[in-house]
């Protein structure tokens, strides 16, 4: 089997869709509510600060494992040229 652009496309196209949608952090961080200036020491400031690195922990760990596919498929798919 030859490895066409086109075939290399549909590949990786395939691969891209098991992924399936995810929630960007930008989302994720349009729900979260403001804070007006006198709670900004409070420990609910401190919470909302948290809850948003553990956000954009998820999202990091998500792309690592995507990256992670996607260079074992491209690693794959070159050593089949």
């Amino acid at each position: 089997m030859k490895l066409t652009g086109r075939l290399l496309n549909k590949i990786i196209a395939e691969e891209i869709a098991k992924f399936g949608d995810m929630e960007s952090t930008e989302d994720r961080a349009s729900k979260t509510a403001e804070l007006s200036a006198n709670k900004l020491g409070s420990d609910e400031a401190l919470e909302k600060k948290i809850d948003y690195i553990k956000a954009l922990k998820i999202e990091e760990f998500r792309l690592r494992n995507r990256l992670k596919k996607i260079v074992e498929t491209r690693a794959r798919v070159l050593r089949s040229i």
